[in-house]
């Protein structure tokens, strides 16, 4: 019988598939790349056309020689890795090592589920050069400004910093936000509201607008007053009403964008978190009898189009669960922005006859929430639109205009499903309950009273917020900016505070210098005008190695350039201080080093007296999680054994818990995460957050990545006394280098 075999990446994946294809197929996984740049030394070959030099990433040996041993014993071959850029090239590259003369296809699975993988693997096609090519082009790129800039930073600020080519730009945003706000000049201004009834109803409150056709400004205490003295002599007159109708239609299904978005401001999910969740529902879950199925399609997509089967599917749900009446004449298509990849459908739920509720007992908490929010999105989409009756009512006090506009809802259409979230940096418009009134109306003045206001700063980025800024801008692409705020927080050049991204002195640092020194590359509109390169290349519009060569060689000579102004860039960081030096009496000033700021003396070399910086005390930081004895939210706090969540209501609620790592309990059948713990003797574990049910336990730091030999879910971190690190799987103690590029943030792995 012709055995074929079935290449995935992830092992989980490879999991589900097999029992749709069942004895004739072999799934093996590769677990992410198999091939990339080496970890030292640029890899890439200049002059040659920027040929990269691949070589096999340590601890993939064991996975490709299985790899290779399976392609032997099969009569066909199927590449199934993810239907994007980064999968594209891992097909890519294991094709590479398998051989030549081999039957070997290219396999799309755009959801994990039996009609699809099979239809998918009847239909075989040439690997995709054009994404291969864009993604090197992408890789090589991120390798020579990571490589090339990150050891500036070391000489110019301190040891151990990094550059990445859309990281850095993400960077520079919030430290341009946080200039904005300190260089913000606070203005007062007044508004005046009144509270009037008619002959019907309650009273309502109606609001100065306009005072004689002109828009009211009022910037002070006494003009505020002398208009509240003469406005209260004035008869208040109903003027005009008018009523309308208003129609809100639903917003299309999810992309990855705006996935991460929503599940920030609903499910206080961060990007990364967010997108490890959509990556398990995508890769398929064990249902009960359906068995391993993935619940929704590809999570990477920057497309709105639905399949019509799908669109008919949720068309009839809707009507059976809500009526004819929730559903419009005809399907709603929505429009793909400019310059999106359209090569996957908008993020939805693979079956209708999967609701959230009959799936919840085989889901964690977490992937319950953000699959039922995906479902709510993708049915709402398919429903009628809102209706609302609108009132606006102007009443003028003599000159004074006054307004109240309200709206009352007529049929709920979407919203019946989907409620909208309001941006909490938007401005909340007034919406009155308005009382039977007629024109002409006199109406009797209840209250009138002045109010302070102050003109605020711009608002400093959530990561809702920020992954908004960078789509409008074209900054990096979907995929990547859970990858890119990671990477910010992991290297300390931001802080997250009361949910929103402060630049730390050190971003700050960084962003002056790189900006300094690098204004064109790392520049909004340059970094937007090269990824519309990359996606040229994907298209085949554009040539990757052109592309290459037209951004290395200005980058070349402005590096040659501010590498010679290094030591006046360095200087420029030097903060003064009015404190004197004990032991020469010169001022010290504020430097910078391996380990951060310091106080050294302004007389060196002379004098080298250095002390540091007097700490500040620990802040208290927000987090994503809810308490789960009151519901307000958590925040992470640091003790004697470090970082702990607690409920932001203390004293009120006392609860605390470790703080999740973002990574399931390897264990079969339990439905955990690991956290952070201390044992009695002080010594740091790694342990289930069910523990007494659970007892798994692991002391070294756990990472979410599958063992390439065991294909045990979760691997731990050792060191060694270099200080490099590997990863070790605690099951079968198979060891493999950790894949790391520590100065080109964008890797390519996914």
């Amino acid at each position: 019988m012709p055995k074929s075999l079935v290449i995935v990446e992830s092992p989980a994946k490879a999991k589900t598939i097999k029992k749709f294809l069942g004895k004739d197929f072999d799934i093996k996984a590769s677990v992410g790349h198999v091939r990339d740049l080496p970890q030292k030394g640029l890899g890439v070959d200049i002059h040659n056309k920027f040929k990269p030099e691949y070589v096999t990433i340590s601890g993939k040996e064991k996975v490709l020689k299985e790899l290779r041993s399976a392609a032997k014993e099969a009569d066909h071959i199927y590449l199934a890795t993810d239907p994007d850029r980064e999968g594209e090239a891992i097909a890519w590259h294991v094709a590479s090592q398998l051989g030549k003369n081999k039957n070997i296809g290219r396999v799309l699975f755009h959801e994990i589920t039996p009609h699809a993988v099979r239809t998918a693997i009847q239909n075989p096609i040439p690997i995709d050069m054009q994404k291969v090519n864009a993604q090197q082009a992408r890789r090589v790129m991120d390798r020579i400004v990571g490589y090339q800039v990150s050891p500036f930073l070391w000489k110019t600020i301190a040891g151990g910093l990094s550059a990445g080519r859309v990281q850095s730009v993400t960077l520079r945003l919030i430290c341009e936000r946080e200039e904005e706000i300190n260089k913000f000049v606070t203005e007062e201004y007044w508004s005046i509201m009144a509270l009037v009834q008619g002959d019907q109803g309650g009273p309502f409150p109606v609001k100065l607008i306009r005072i004689e056709d002109k828009k009211v400004a009022i910037s002070d205490e006494a003009a505020a007053h002398a208009l509240v003295n003469d406005i209260r002599s004035k008869p208040f007159i109903v003027s005009s009403i008018k009523k309308k109708g208003m129609k809100r239609n639903p917003g299309p299904p999810f992309i990855t964008s705006t996935l991460q978005q929503d599940a920030a401001r609903r499910l206080r999910f961060s990007a990364q978190k967010t997108m490890m969740i959509a990556q398990q529902l995508y890769e398929g879950l064990d249902i009960g009898d359906e068995g391993s199925i993935g619940l929704i399609t590809y999570m990477r997509t920057d497309s709105t189009r639905i399949a019509d089967e799908a669109i008919n599917d949720v068309r009839e749900y809707i009507e059976k669960e809500y009526g004819s009446d929730y559903v419009p004449a005809k399907p709603r298509r929505y429009k793909t922005k400019a310059g999106a990849q359209d090569a996957h459908e908008a993020i939805r739920p693979t079956a209708m006859n999967r609701a959230p509720q009959k799936v919840k007992t085989f889901l964690t908490s977490d992937q319950y929430k953000l699959y039922e929010l995906i479902w709510c999105r993708f049915v709402a989409s398919q429903m009628k639109s809102a209706l609302f009756d609108v009132t606006t009512v102007d009443v003028m006090a003599g000159e004074y205009l006054f307004r109240v506009t309200g709206s009352t809802p007529k049929f709920t259409g979407f919203l019946k499903v989907y409620g909208e979230t309001v941006d909490e940096d938007a401005e909340q418009e007034e919406n009155s309950s308005i009382p039977p009134l007629k024109e002409k109306e006199t109406l009797a003045l209840q209250d009138l009273q002045s109010k302070q206001h102050f003109t605020q700063p711009p608002p400093r980025y959530t990561e809702a917020s920020l992954i908004k800024e960078l789509e409008a801008k074209q900054i990096g692409r979907p995929s990547t900016y859970a990858q890119i705020i990671s990477t910010l927080r992991k290297r300390k050049y931001v802080t997250i505070k009361r949910s929103r991204f402060t630049p730390s002195d050190l971003g700050n640092a960084v962003n002056f210098i790189l900006v300094s020194a690098f204004p064109d590359l790392f520049d909004v509109a340059f970094t937007a005008k090269m990824e519309d390169a990359l996606d040229q290349i994907e298209t085949g519009n554009l040539e990757w190695v052109s592309i290459l060569s037209e951004f290395y060689h200005p980058f070349s000579e402005r590096l040659q350039e501010v590498n010679a102004q290094r030591t006046e860039l360095k200087k420029s960081l030097t903060e003064k201080t009015d404190e004197a030096c004990e032991k020469c009496g010169k001022l010290l000033v504020i430097r910078w080093g391996r380990n951060g700021r310091f106080l050294a003396c302004s007389g060196y070399p002379s004098c080298k007296n250095t002390k540091p910086l007097e700490a500040a005390d620990p802040e208290i930081q927000q987090s994503n999680e809810v308490c789960d004895t009151c519901g307000e939210p958590m925040v992470v706090k640091k003790g004697r054994y470090g970082a702990f969540l607690a409920c932001s209501a203390y004293p009120e609620c006392k609860r605390t818990r470790p703080i999740n790592l973002g990574i399931l309990c390897p264990e079969e059948g339990c439905k955990g995460y690991l956290t952070r713990r201390r044992s009695q003797r002080g010594r740091t574990f790694y342990g289930c957050s069910n523990y007494p049910d659970c007892k798994f336990v692991v002391w070294d730091p756990p990472v979410n990545q599958a063992c390439p030999s065991c294909q045990f879910p979760v691997m731990v971190e050792k060191s060694d006394k270099s200080g490099d690190t590997s990863l070790k799987c605690p099951r079968c103690n198979h060891l493999m280098k950790q894949i790391s590029d520590e100065v080109s943030v964008e890797s390519a792995s996914t």
